[in-house]
């Protein structure tokens, strides 16, 4: 067992399974794709950022000396381009002749009130979580797992009380939902399994960075279990899916919060 790598997954539950991973360079994203490389899944990562996908693959290959070299690579794509889209399956598909598993993490946001928000701002961030998530899937399907099958697992958000201060991405993610229960229904006789994971108030490095303040001292009191997530507690949900323990689960979303969506709304209080 690799000694910086936790799963409650037993090791080779992946084997020669092949995995694209968009936003796996970074928080979240990256937590995944190390899990699945310790599971024995081949993954491409992909994002925007040549830098991070550069570094995060260097990183992670580090961690499995023997084989993260053959295992994990990198492609560049702007999920909002259909045109990079297409090109990232294609390579995906020349390369590694197989996709099993799509994981839409790729996305953005930030904390704006909805009346303050510029039609550019709400454009790039519905065209990156909502459009980009739909292009990725379009295409896998498209390209391979119509004919083949495959499991389909989509990062959002919890947002069940609304979105304050962040309306275009709570617009985008429910819409996500939204499209996970349809394409459940039309591609289920291809085999294909879709869900997605909305993970609640989750600390990362890259997650700090992202946002001003303090954000996560100014939430805690409102979480349930008095703490933040982690990026590994979101992966191990996401394993879980793609795994045969989920073979019966499809179009549904999976929430990952604590139990915190009991509680009220986390980025703002109603002034008197």
């Amino acid at each position: 067992m690799n000694r910086f790598v936790a799963s409650v997954f037993r090791p080779g539950l992946f084997n020669e399974k092949v995995a694209v991973v968009t936003g796996g360079a970074t928080g979240i994203g990256k937590a995944i794709t190390r899990e699945l490389l310790y599971l024995g899944c081949k993954v491409v990562i992909a994002s925007r950022n040549e830098q991070n996908l550069a570094a995060a693959t260097k990183e992670l290959q580090a961690l499995f000396p023997k084989d993260g070299s053959t295992r994990i690579s990198y492609a560049t794509c702007n999920i909002r381009s259909e045109e990079n889209v297409k090109s990232l399956l294609s390579e995906v598909l020349q390369q590694h002749k197989k996709l099993d598993f799509l994981v839409n993490n790729g996305g953005g946001q930030f904390f704006c009130p909805a009346g303050d928000t510029s039609l550019k701002g709400w454009k790039a961030v519905v065209e990156t979580n909502l459009t980009g998530t739909f292009l990725m899937c379009k295409e896998a399907y498209n390209q391979w797992m119509k004919e083949h099958g495959g499991t389909i697992v989509n990062i959002v958000m919890e947002n069940a009380r609304g979105y304050p201060l962040a309306a275009h991405s709570g617009a985008a993610r429910a819409g996500v939902d939204n499209l996970v229960k349809t394409l459940a229904v039309e591609w289920a006789s291809s085999g294909i399994r879709i869900n997605s994971v909305a993970p609640g108030c989750i600390y990362s490095e890259t997650a700090a960075d992202n946002y001003s303040g303090d954000v996560f001292a100014l939430v805690k009191p409102r979480l349930l279990p008095k703490r933040a997530g982690t990026p590994e507690e979101i992966s191990s949900a996401v394993c879980f899916l793609l795994s045969s323990a989920a073979s019966y689960i499809s179009g549904t979303t999976l929430v990952v919060d604590g139990g915190s969506h009991l509680y009220p709304a986390l980025t703002m209080e109603v002034p008197d």
